[in-house]
């Protein structure tokens, strides 16, 4: 599964279970959010556990944060499920908003490079 624009790559692993995020994402609304939430609950739905790492993500607007909170509340119900988000130190609004992530599922990890 691969998706590229000329403003951001979001593409999966499967040999490390790993989805990546690049670039730049700021789609208009949940509504062009919603193919990705859909491609990693389907990934999710194929394995127990999921790293999704948004290192190389330098910007997600507030309509992509709320399609994370959204795919992590869908998931959080689940039983025998892992779900981790590695994100960076140096980028605001990783440390912002993937800590609110957590209080939505407290099983869920965090890892800040």
């Amino acid at each position: 599964m691969e998706i590229t624009t000329e403003d951001y790559r979001i593409y999966f692993e499967e040999a490390n279970k790993t989805l990546y995020f690049r670039g730049f994402l700021r789609l208009e609304g949940m509504k062009e959010y919603q193919p990705i939430m859909n491609t990693m609950l389907e990934i999710l739905s194929d394995c127990s556990e999921l790293i999704i790492n948004l290192e190389g993500l330098e910007f997600l607007n507030s309509s992509g944060i709320s399609m994370l909170s959204m795919f992590v509340m869908k998931v959080r119900g689940k039983e025998d499920t892992s779900l981790v988000f590695k994100g960076s130190k140096n980028i605001l609004w990783q440390m912002k908003s993937l800590r609110n992530l957590q209080r939505l599922m407290p099983d869920l990890t965090l890892e800040f490079v």
